[in-house]
């Protein structure tokens, strides 16, 4: 049997609750541009956003650990998938448009620059004066200007709804600049779930990869309200953690912290009484997230690893490395223009010289940024 996409809306519009948000409901995209038989405007979308080049740029761009450290680690591809993946179960439990929420999340990092957070600080010091920079607005622009693949209009020409969603992405360390897409709106259901989704994801894996790499120990973790959960969960009591135990207890941290999540917001969705996704996005408070006591604990552990994962001076000492590269290519291109590349150098007319030289580095790898870094001040090694 094969389903046109007036069934699968008239599926989806089955399966959604109230407050979801239906495809068929869409604001639209900016340019004409026609609908798919057999997908609705979100599968499209997501779809879009999986065949750009800088998705596959995310597997050489840095979560916490540089690629070249180990071939285990999360980088910001595999973190995105995750991020997709949780945030993929959670609106399927409760009633969201699952095609919504994996399109926000695959997107969402989409405009990191290398070296992860210290390469987004140090290309925000560099534009400081010339527009600044932050990762969220640099994905939209990506979206919308920067992904060359239809003649017909720049960018992906993706749907409101996506393009909503992105903006909105908010958390702890990303703060949304919604100006031109109703600010005055909270994010919808889907997008709620994209930002928790990427939080969960973050907190729990770096603590994997963390205790992985060694620069965390089970005995650090004493006293920390979540590890003692997960001590008492599996009777473990130490002093070594192998590989499979680890992996167990940060699968079923993962499994507590995303049941709380639904069983909290779900007695938030009753409270509310919600009736659609506009009255979702109308209220005072996000409905999505996690409760009190959960809130306290995800709150103890996201400190912890900042005090002795992040500010480990190994991480440390790469991002001082990070900060120092970007500095000096972007320095490097803003005295002389002429050794940027061809195709770089066009865009320096319409978008300006450093709004060209940002572009070209946050759509860096970590190895092409440290690659180039050699070539330009490196004698030795060729141009």
């Amino acid at each position: 049997m094969l389903f046109t996409r007036q069934q699968l809306e008239d599926i989806e519009d089955r399966s959604l609750a109230p407050y979801g948000t239906r495809s068929r409901d869409s604001r639209g995209r900016a340019h004409l541009d026609h609908e798919p038989d057999h997908r609705t405007a979100f599968q499209r979308d997501r779809d879009r956003i999986i065949h750009t080049t800088a998705f596959r740029r995310l597997e050489y761009k840095t979560q916490v650990f540089i690629n070249f450290e180990g071939d285990y680690f999360r980088t910001r591809l595999t973190h995105t998938i995750e991020v997709s993946q949780i945030g993929r179960t959670l609106a399927r439990a409760l009633g969201g448009n699952e095609d919504l929420v994996e399109t926000i999340c695959l997107a969402h990092d989409l405009g990191h620059s290398p070296f992860g957070h210290s390469g987004e600080v140090a290309l925000a010091r560099l534009m400081k004066e010339h527009g600044g920079f932050d990762h969220n607005r640099q994905s939209l622009r990506i979206v919308t200007e920067l992904e060359e693949r239809y003649p017909e209009f720049p960018g992906l020409n993706l749907t409101w709804e996506v393009r909503e969603g992105m903006v909105k992405h908010e958390s702890e360390y990303d703060i949304s600049d919604a100006r031109d897409f109703d600010p005055d709106l909270r994010g919808n259901l889907e997008t709620q779930i994209a930002n928790v989704a990427d939080e969960l994801a973050y907190t729990t894996h770096d603590l994997d990869d963390g205790l992985r790499s060694g620069m965390l120990t089970p005995q650090m973790l004493n006293g920390i309200s979540l590890w003692e959960i997960l001590r008492d969960a599996f009777k473990w009591g130490g002093p070594t953690l192998d590989d499979v135990a680890r992996h167990r207890m940060i699968r079923h941290l993962v499994g507590i912290m995303v049941t709380d999540m639904l069983e909290a917001t779900d007695s938030r969705l009753y409270q509310t009484g919600v009736k659609s996704a506009l009255d979702i996005q109308k209220l005072k408070h996000n409905v999505i997230g996690y409760s009190e006591d959960m809130q306290r604990h995800h709150r103890e552990l996201k400190d912890f690893l900042y005090a002795r994962l992040y500010r480990h001076y190994r991480v440390v000492r790469m991002q001082v490395k990070a900060e120092r590269i970007i500095s000096d290519l972007f320095r490097a291109y803003q005295d002389e223009p002429a050794i940027l590349p061809d195709h770089v150098q066009r865009s320096i007319e319409t978008r300006g010289l450093e709004r060209t030289i940002c572009d070209y580095i946050a759509g860096m790898t970590d190895r092409y940024a440290i690659e180039e870094h050699q070539k330009l001040f490196n004698p030795s090694e060729r141009p």
